[in-house]
């Protein structure tokens, strides 16, 4: 598991993150990058991407986000055609 620095937004972070991108549609680039969004933080993303279509580049790389937060985004990506670049090197 990747440990990053005090200041990662974590799970509950996460939580909260895909709450607002729900209702965003302007954001297009957001990168995450080593915040130990764990597992559910991925899922509730990938949730909320179903919903927002005008994210173009996301960066999940190095978030511990484990095999089900991996299979949940290669679910949606067929569902979400603006998605350009995806980063989740690292899991």
């Amino acid at each position: 598991m990747y440990s990053s620095a005090d200041n990662s937004i974590g799970e509950k972070g996460a939580t909260a993150l895909a709450e607002a991108l729900k209702i965003n549609i302007s954001l297009q680039n957001l990168t995450l990058d080593k915040n130990d969004i764990g597992e559910k933080g991925a899922v509730l993303l990938v949730e909320a991407l179903k919903m927002n279509t005008s994210i173009q580049n996301l960066n999940l790389d190095k978030n511990d986000i484990g095999e089900k937060g991996a299979s949940a985004l290669i679910e949606a990506l067929p569902m979400h055609t603006s998605l350009q670049n995806l980063n989740f090197e690292g899991m």
